[in-house]
């Protein structure tokens, strides 16, 4: 039960809107340890939606977006923790702080705290792109419905400062959105204070103690303010039982309204009234998508009793119990609007709430946190596409239906279709309705074009393609061999010499996914290596192949979807395509697709598979692991995405990372040696938001102008020679390995850690291990040294020479768990040279 105090001062009883939920799955609440703050359960409901990894979900009683509630009480929670916030940081720090809102959930919430604050400007992220308005950033939100938030300030210095940055969402259940963000944003302007601010604190321990992690390791700190803290104890089979219970209720249909208007069923209703226009403040924006300024708010304030008369005049004498309903992102406008109108006392009550996105299950029990549910279309032409939206409570709050809905939306959302779907869907359970409209901001597109600097981009780069790019148009590999799940950006210029990259990363300004190193030539020396390493260890090569992919076959799927992790990947995923057409006849496909460390998988792409396949048949495949940095992105990047097996296949296991591999000896793979000449003449994936919209895939190039050089069909011709004469040791390697523990053991890991300790790096990312990525180091980075097994042999022999070629020093070592490690200097800074005259680490 819920202590209720209602207007006239009266304390009730009220059933708490869990306990549905929580007598059916056990699922509860529990406290955390901080005294003071308001219970969970004053905060908090539960309801049930269809979802793979958690089927329940925390309904906010304060948000005022599944839930019609008090605007004052909405705004006094997002306005107290802004308060706090400026406690925390002292008057001077707050003074250079920004407010960053997540769509579509929090915006107003962050305007609340950005009040709260009192002297911040506010940014929310937005799901809706404007024509000729680059991003100054993005991330995803793998869990949401629709993933991919884009940020557009009208000025971009906006996030440029260094003052603290202020992220605010709803509830802060795991971090991995503000873990997305915050490495999106501090790899283009490192700060050095970041606050998170939720109404609610849900972590586990281990989600605690990763930001604790992440915010070492980003050398930043990170703060935390909630109104109230605890976790959620969910008993053994919780989440099946939460998929039955939804499937049976869904079964029977949408929850009927509990009491809609007047007689408690859905009345023929009045048809919506003529939009009222507001006198909405020029220069003022609707909502936070493109910058709210202190001045902005400023004349906000100004124009709100203005306002709240206009809108009450409207409404006329006797409105009755009136809901205020925003629209998706756009909370903040139409919250002051109720709670000016609340303030008045034009209408008996005043409630807010908010449509959405999110499919929730409804079920009409008092114990039950969503009562009843409208769908209706979307009706402001979405990039993401048509689909249905929802409003929550709207007949069912307090046993009482609304006498009036105001519906509250920009100029961008007054269409045809918003009178024919949710005015139309609303009028049957209210006594009136009327829309009410604010002008659509758009910012001067011309001012943020010059702030931006933004490079010519050719017009052909078109949003998410239906196909993918396959040879000759795009690679040298035959067009059956693999299907690119990319952009081709073979004509923007992105290329930068290796040290002026090398220093942009170090400092923070720049993510290595935002540019490429220029392509290395190999000289004939090299190639020379090249060819006799590829002599040498094709049969071992082919041997690794066939042992993977007969492993795949057997334990993963009969028909499986190879999807290599472009570039180093792809190669790979060609030669276990071509064992299991040449040994089983099977013609299995094969994509490429970008994953980026820090940034993690393309979820357009993962969309994209989704569509054409199973993802249980989706295999994730990658040449070899190092230290293991991809194979945790990639479980990280796919946790929230259904039915896809986080699990990577590589051909060398090195590291011990993976369960699913050819070999775990760290010998040379010729792949390794070359860059796009072995790979089909791609590059490595490019990922920079003025190039890769919300729905497009990330980019690479073409690089037609190396085909004389290419050997990359060559590679995979002479590997699969081999493949007859090694299939009966396939087999007996096969079956030793189908009845082996093999459980990964990190040792990788831990020689990496110990070696950035050891060398005064203190950064596991500057730290390479393997021969494949110590031939990356040589080609691509700065390297400061190499470390070698002692004694090790001909495997080294391409490394030694590009060492030698780039001045660095090869040091043998004992000890290593791999054949050697290539190191990068922590403190790169240009001027330094080598033997050869070319820039090398220097502190």
């Amino acid at each position: 039960m819920t202590r209720v105090t209602t207007r006239k001062g009266k304390t009730i009883d009220e059933v708490w809107s869990g306990t549905w939920v929580a007598d059916r799955l056990g699922v509860s609440l529990q406290e955390g340890p901080e005294p003071g703050g308001p219970r969970l359960d004053e905060l908090l409901g539960l309801a049930l939606r269809r979802n793979p990894k958690r089927a329940h979900l925390l309904v906010s009683q304060v948000l005022g977006k599944h839930v019609p509630q008090s605007p004052a009480v909405v705004y006094a929670a997002g306005y107290g923790l802004g308060e706090r916030v400026r406690a925390l940081l002292g008057d001077a720090a707050a003074a250079s702080a920004v407010v960053l809102g997540y769509a579509e959930t929090a915006t107003g919430l962050g305007h609340c705290v950005a009040d709260g604050l009192g002297v911040a400007p506010y940014l929310h992220s937005t799901r809706r792109p404007v024509p000729g308005v680059a991003p100054a950033g993005g991330f995803e939100e793998a869990h949401s419905h629709a993933t991919s938030h884009l940020l557009l300030p009208e000025d971009p210095k906006l996030l440029a400062g260094s003052g603290p940055l202020v992220l605010v969402d709803d509830e802060f259940s795991t971090g991995n959105t503000v873990l997305n963000t915050i490495r999106d944003l501090h790899a283009r302007h490192p700060r050095g204070h970041y606050v998170v601010v939720a109404l609610v604190d849900m972590r586990s321990p281990s989600d605690r103690a990763r930001l604790t992690a992440f915010a070492a390791e980003l050398g930043a700190r990170v703060d935390l303010v909630a109104l109230a803290s605890g976790t959620v104890s969910l008993p053994e089979g919780v989440l099946a039982k939460g998929q039955a219970l939804v499937a049976r209720y869904e079964a029977q249909g949408p929850a009927a309204p509990a009491s809609a208007f007047a007689s408690g069923a859905p009345q023929a209703g009045p048809q919506p009234t003529t939009p009222l226009a507001l006198d909405w403040p020029a220069g003022v924006p609707d909502g936070g998508r493109h910058g709210f300024t202190p001045a902005h708010r400023a004349r906000l304030e100004a124009a709100l009793p203005h306002l709240a008369r206009q809108l009450g005049a409207a409404l006329g004498a006797e409105p009755g119990r009136v809901l205020v309903l925003g629209n998706e992102e756009l909370m903040y406008a139409p919250l002051r609007l109720a709670k000016a109108l609340e303030e008045s006392g034009t209408a008996a009550e005043v409630r807010f709430s908010t449509t959405t996105r999110s499919p929730v299950l409804a079920v009409d029990d008092p114990g039950y946190a969503i009562r009843t549910r409208l769908v209706f279309p979307a009706h402001d032409a979405p990039a993401d596409g048509p689909g249905d939206r929802y409003a929550y409570n709207v007949h069912s709050t307090a046993g009482a239906g609304f006498d009036t809905v105001v519906a509250v939306v920009d100029s961008a959302g007054d269409t045809p279709e918003l009178r024919t779907g949710l005015l139309a869907a609303l009028a049957p359970y209210t006594g009136r309705v009327l829309p009410v409209v604010i002008p659509a901001y758009v910012p001067d597109v011309h001012d943020v074009h010059d702030v931006h600097d933004v490079p010519d981009v050719p017009d052909r780069l078109e949003p998410i393609m239906t196909e993918p790019l396959r040879g000759p148009a795009f690679s040298s590999y035959a067009p059956e061999d693999v299907g690119w799940l990319l952009q081709d950006f073979s004509d923007v210029e992105l290329e930068a010499p290796t040290e002026e990259r090398e220093e942009a990363i170090q400092a923070g300004g720049a993510h290595y996914a935002e540019s490429l190193p220029v392509e290395y030539q190999p000289s004939p020396r090299y190639q020379e290596l090249y060819q006799s390493a590829l002599t040498a260890s094709a049969a071992r090569i082919a041997r690794a192949v066939g042992t993977v992919t007969e492993t795949v076959l057997a334990e993963r799927s009969p028909s499986p979807v190879l999807v290599s992790l472009a570039r180093a990947g792809t190669p790979v995923g060609v030669l276990m395509r071509r064992w299991a057409r040449a040994r089983h006849g099977l013609d299995l496909p094969h994509y490429a697709v970008s994953i980026v460390r820090g940034r993690g998988i393309d979820a357009n792409a993962l969309r994209w598979l989704a569509d054409h396949h199973d993802p249980a048949d989706i295999v994730f495949v990658d040449g070899w692991t190092g230290k293991g940095a991809i194979t945790r992105e990639l479980r990280e990047a796919l946790a929230e995405f259904e039915g896809f097996n986080p699990e990577i296949v590589v051909l060398a296991d090195p590291g011990s990372c993976v369960e699913t591999y050819g070999t775990r000896e760290d010998f040379l793979i010729p792949s390794a040696c070359l860059n796009s000449t072995v790979s089909g003449l791609v590059s490595r994936t490019v990922l920079r938001s003025d190039l890769v919209g919300p729905a497009d895939f990330h980019g690479a190039k073409f690089y037609r102008e190396l085909a004389g050089a290419d050997v990359s069909v060559d590679f995979v011709d002479t590997v699969a020679a081999r493949f007859d004469e090694v299939a009966d040791a396939v087999a007996d390697e096969v079956k030793e390995l189908l009845a082996a523990d093999r459980t990964p053991t990190w040792v990788g890991w831990a020689a990496v850690e110990r070696i950035s300790e050891e060398y005064g790096i203190h950064d596991v990312n500057l730290v390479k291990p393997g021969v494949g990525e110590t031939t990356r180091v040589l080609l691509r980075r700065v390297p400061w040294k190499i470390l070698a097994q002692r004694g090790a042999g001909a495997d080294l022999d391409h490394v030694r020479l590009l060492a030698e070629q780039r001045g660095v020093p090869v040091e043998e070592v004992d000890g290593l768990p791999y054949t050697c490690v290539g190191l990068i200097h922590p403190h790169f800074t240009r001027g330094a040279t080598g033997a050869d005259g070319k820039a090398v680490a220097s502190k």
